[in-house]
């Protein structure tokens, strides 16, 4: 990982912090990222997908699971902004989700609460209700099957 890479850096260090530390500093940036501009946001999650194939799997479910958390706490309004930001991206540089173990992820997302699990679910699925065709076939080819029939794309 580049040196400019200073959301990624951030990244590898959050996934290696214990959940008292890394919750709040995530709620934190995470408020920060709600205000960017469009191109700011576009950087910090190329960043972070780019960093988040690098990270050890164990440290990163961590981070995942409580990036998650925290993103059910959010308004819908910035849900919805974060989800399609990263979608968005993922279209345009799938290479860089192939990176990451899916499955794994997915399993993540299967050990939330089932009230987390719903509140994501809807957002994901309103976001992806809403962009292009192109686009939700690639979305749809990146995607574990077992993540397809949940989520109901």
């Amino acid at each position: 990982m580049s040196e400019e890479n200073f959301a990624g850096n951030i990244i590898v260090n959050l996934a290696s912090l214990p959940d008292f530390l890394r919750t709040p500093i995530l709620k934190k940036r995470m408020t920060e990222f709600f205000s960017m501009t469009n191109s700011e946001k576009e950087e910090i999650i190329n960043n972070a997908l780019e960093a988040g194939s690098s990270i050890p799997f164990l440290n990163f479910s961590k981070l995942f699971k409580t990036w998650l958390e925290v993103l059910c706490k959010v308004s819908e309004e910035n849900r919805y902004d974060m989800f399609s930001n990263y979608f968005k991206q993922i279209v345009k540089k799938p290479q860089k989700i192939i990176l990451f173990n899916l499955d794994g992820i997915f399993e993540i997302f299967l050990n939330l609460e089932v009230q987390e699990r719903k509140i994501l679910t809807s957002t994901i699925k309103n976001v992806f209700e809403k962009i292009d065709e192109e686009s939700k076939r690639k979305l749809i080819l990146l995607t574990p099957e077992s993540a397809r029939k949940i989520i109901g794309f």
